[in-house]
């Protein structure tokens, strides 16, 4: 967990004291908040930290009435049966015209980027991207999916500027009995940190 927490710390401090310029990365015109709330099941990612061994990784998202969202990350750790990581960053949305780019909180006072850069009408697939092309996030509301689908999700990551070969797919198998996610099957009850 403190490899975690040190890597997140790293990518929201490179957020704001990044010397290189980057390219600016488009993302989708709208997002429908509450519709976009729940569980994203991750299937590929370039990732931070131990997620870069990460097994049945959920993100799940739920609004707060202010506008907060609280984020939950739950993955087993080196194989499906390995220990079970949780993550608990907090979401501020910085572009409230389109709600696809938002601020991370991972570590106060700092907000790493997140850009919705691909949703399609369904709501069933998500890109999470950033402007400096360093990490990025693949996730389907299906638990599992096709070889076929995921290589033309990891297309659209390439279109946007990222390098196939730094993309990782994320292992799912389920059921995943001791899972927090199955456990409280999308109940806010899983967002229990102290507001």
């Amino acid at each position: 967990m403190r490899r975690s927490l040190i890597a997140l710390a790293a990518l929201a401090t490179g957020a704001f004291f990044a010397c290189a310029p980057t390219r600016p990365l488009a993302t989708v015109p709208y997002v429908d908040l509450e519709r976009f709330m729940g569980d994203w099941y991750v299937q590929g990612h370039i990732p931070v930290g131990s997620e870069a061994d990460a097994y049945n990784g959920v993100e799940s998202y739920a609004l707060e009435e202010g506008g907060r969202i609280l984020t939950s990350y739950v993955f087993r750790e080196g194989s499906f049966d390995g220990d079970l990581e949780v993550l608990e960053p907090v979401g501020f949305v910085r572009d409230t015209e389109t709600n696809a780019e938002w601020g991370m909180r991972i570590i106060w006072p700092f907000k790493a980027q997140y850009l919705v850069a691909h949703l399609d009408e369904e709501y069933s697939e998500t890109i999470i991207a950033r402007a400096r092309r360093d990490y990025a996030w693949i996730m389907t509301r299906q638990q599992v999916i096709s070889d076929e689908r995921f290589s033309e999700l990891v297309a659209r990551l390439v279109d946007m500027g990222y390098d196939a070969a730094e993309v990782r797919r994320l292992p799912q198998r389920w059921p995943d009995p001791e899972h927090p996610v199955t456990q409280a099957a999308g109940d806010l009850a899983r967002f229990t940190r102290a507001q």
